[in-house]
């Protein structure tokens, strides 16, 4: 015979990939002593009611609770009138005369048949509301109590989650059908992460779909990202399904019980990317805030009901359906949360600005959680950037990804800066001219010399005519110029560019600044490419002093210095004097700028030339190789600086007698050569005569 339950009746569905937790839950409802109480916590749409009445079914089909399963709506309903009527009727229990309901239940826990019994709990706001019709502390009787909210330490809570993404498709396939979802697999993933694998989004979609026979998973995702939230498949729940509410409504009912300052900080984190979120980046953005009073808004509101997750110390993350939500509240506050944005875009171009063109591995590592935010204000609050912010996210992300080399991740926001500040700011403006600067600049560095030299051109008149011909922007344009000029091997028209840009930065920024510095680092630069070292050597050598007092001793700059020196002392044949200095330039930036940067690629190659040099040719091979490999790893196959790599790795090779591998190598190195520097450049020439040499 059964036992006694009043369980309601289960949806269709069963949550896939929850079968370690109901083991848990098990462990836990009988590993409790008799006064603890065990809940399933979570955020609305998480599927608690589901996974307790699964966990309830499997129990009753076990028989592990012969004395019955009572099952309890807590929310808007009368917990006494629904004890009272199992009782009578499950129970077959009759009252003595007199008993009003506190006492009719009291007589109720104390005449249970025997037998284990499991009492449930669904949907609990606090504990007070349900404490008066708890059962006695007694082994036989089990309590489980579904929640949105922390209820303390008093209750053993099991925490639930999203499904993982196996097993969401596999409840989107139990819906609508494996013939349905295999042939369209990747929208199905796509389906999946637009619920966040919540499983009521789930649920409500795949029903959705599986009474829309004709239509494509791809139709329903453009559906749901046109009307977001209120899309039908998102609020209309079946017959059957355990879920009262859509998703919204779901969230509502959190939502509802938040103070004024709970629902404030909720639509201010709604504006982040669903990724983690440093508390500090948030602390920043709402500085005038007291920052205890914001931890307590913060714990007591929305971790506490499950609405935001710590993922590590100092660090939380919104599922992206509340966070989606999130952001309708925001946008239906009377200011349309202009405040909250504003706040947001000014904490958010003070964390770009923490980004200087040189990062270390130790700001990479700093600033890397606070990348996926930048974006997001780009992608989705842009409009809230004032004028003379607008620049600032777009040049934080991108010096982000070309300070680690990463100039392929760095492109696309150095041209939506250029496009988004011409559109915004009119074809002329001081931050169209920087933001031509800075994506030119990176096409140097990619050794895009024919793109990068309009631009820079265009740059230089514009700030000479918006600033005057004497300010900073005019001098880095100079340089900037300059130097693509030099790499270019057009030296006379890169010297009076140097010269002028130093002359200037000296003018307006004084003679010791690190805008001085660089300009006297690139115009030694020009005047050892020449032959011209007894005026390189004192300009090197007043770099590296400047940028050690300027930048400490252990600086990316500094480290360029030594680098810089010690090929201008390999040059003049000083190998003594330039190898300390190549090893030590290598070791800082390995040490700050980590193991895979082009920077040490060079310093590798500048070792290596130098052993080479020396004849020692096993130490100089493996530095060779590691330095083209990595090249071609970061900068791609096909860069000027590769071309440099295999031209010296063919060097070392022709030195040993190694002809056959030396004539492939310059071969390489030629055809590359032909098409990014030109015919008529040094480089080219060199190694067209090294290459004829051997052949």
């Amino acid at each position: 015979m059964s036992p006694p339950h009043n369980l309601p009746r289960s949806g269709v569905v069963k949550f896939v990939g929850r079968n370690q937790t109901l083991h848990k839950l098990h462990q836990l409802l009988q590993e409790n002593n008799p006064v603890a109480l065990t809940a399933l916590a979570g955020m609305g749409g998480i599927g608690k009611t589901e996974l307790a009445l699964q966990y309830a079914i499997s129990q009753l089909n076990q028989g592990h609770y012969p004395g019955g399963l009572c099952w309890l709506r807590v929310k808007g309903q009368e917990l006494a009138a629904q004890i009272i009527e199992f009782a009578r009727t499950k129970l077959v229990l009759t009252f003595p005369d007199g008993l009003d309901e506190e006492k009719q239940v009291s007589y109720i826990w104390g005449h249970w048949p025997t037998g284990k019994v499991l009492i449930i709990f669904d949907d609990v706001m606090d504990l007070e509301t349900i404490e008066p019709y708890l059962p006695p502390s007694d082994p036989q009787y089990k309590v489980l109590i579904t929640t949105r909210q922390d209820l303390g330490l008093s209750v053993h809570s099991l925490p639930i989650t999203e499904l993982s993404d196996t097993s969401a498709l596999s409840l989107l396939r139990t819906l609508v059908g494996a013939e349905r979802i295999d042939p369209q697999l990747d929208d199905a993933q796509a389906l999946c992460r637009w619920v966040g694998n919540l499983p009521l989004g789930l649920e409500l979609v795949g029903r959705y779909l599986a009474n829309k026979p004709d239509w494509s998973l791809h139709k329903l995702i453009k559906r749901l990202e046109s009307k977001r939230l209120d899309a039908k498949a998102l609020t209309e729940r079946e017959s059957g399904m355990t879920a009262q509410f859509g998703i919204a409504a779901a969230l509502e009912l959190s939502w509802v019980e938040l103070s004024e300052a709970e629902q404030e900080l909720a639509c201010f984190l709604g504006m982040f990317a669903v990724a983690p979120i440093p508390w500090t980046l948030v602390e920043s953005c709402l500085s005038e805030q007291d920052p205890d009073a914001l931890e307590d808004t913060r714990d007591d509101g929305l971790i506490a009901r499950n609405l935001l997750k710590r993922v590590v110390q100092g660090t939380y993350k919104l599922h992206q359906i509340v966070q989606e939500y999130f952001r309708i509240k925001l946008n239906q506050r009377p200011d349309q949360g202009k405040p909250l944005k504003a706040a947001f875009c000014i904490g958010m171009v003070v964390a770009a600005k923490e980004i200087d063109e040189s990062p270390t591995i130790d700001v990479i590592a700093q600033m890397s959680a606070k990348i996926p935010h930048l974006e997001e204000l780009i992608n989705q609050w842009v409009d809230s950037l004032n004028d003379d912010e607008l620049i600032w996210p777009y040049v934080g992300i991108s010096r982000f990804y070309a300070g680690q080399g990463n100039y392929g991740l760095s492109l696309p926001w150095r041209q939506k800066c250029l496009e988004q500040t011409r559109q915004r700011l009119g074809s002329e403006h001081s931050d169209v001219a920087t933001s031509l600067n800075n994506l030119a600049f990176l096409y140097v560095n990619q050794g895009r010399y024919i793109e990068a030299e309009p631009l820079l051109v265009q740059a230089l008149e514009m700030s000479q005519k918006l600033l005057g011909s004497e300010h900073p922007d005019v001098a880095q344009s100079l340089n900037n110029l300059a130097l693509l000029y030099f790499n270019q091997g057009r030296y006379s028209e890169a010297e009076p560019l140097y010269v002028q840009g130093l002359e200037m930065s000296k003018k307006l920024l004084g003679s010791e600044h690190p805008d001085v510095a660089l300009s006297l680092n690139n115009l030694a630069g020009l005047y050892k490419n020449q032959g011209r070292y007894s005026e390189a050597e004192p300009l090197n050598v007043q770099a590296l002093e400047m940028r050690q007092k300027l930048l400490g001793s252990e600086h990316p700059d500094v480290a360029q210095s030594l680098n810089n020196l010690a090929g201008l002392y390999y040059n003049q044949g000083r190998c003594s004097e330039a190898e300390p200095l190549n090893v030590q330039a290598l070791e800082m930036r390995q040490k700050l700028l980590g193991s895979e940067h082009p920077d040490v690629a060079q310093s590798l190659n500048n070792l290596a030339l130098l052993y080479n040099n020396q004849e020692r040719y096993s130490e100089a091979e493996p530095l060779y190789v590691q330095a083209l490999e990595m090249k071609q790893k970061l900068l791609g196959s096909e860069h000027p600086s590769v071309v440099i790599s295999l031209n010296n790795l063919a060097g070392l090779y022709n030195n040993q007698g190694r002809y056959e591998e030396a004539i492939s190598c310059f071969q390489q190195a030629l055809s590359i050569a032909v098409v990014t520097l030109g015919l008529e450049h040094s480089t080219t020439m060199a190694i067209r005569n090294n290459l004829e040499s051997l052949l």
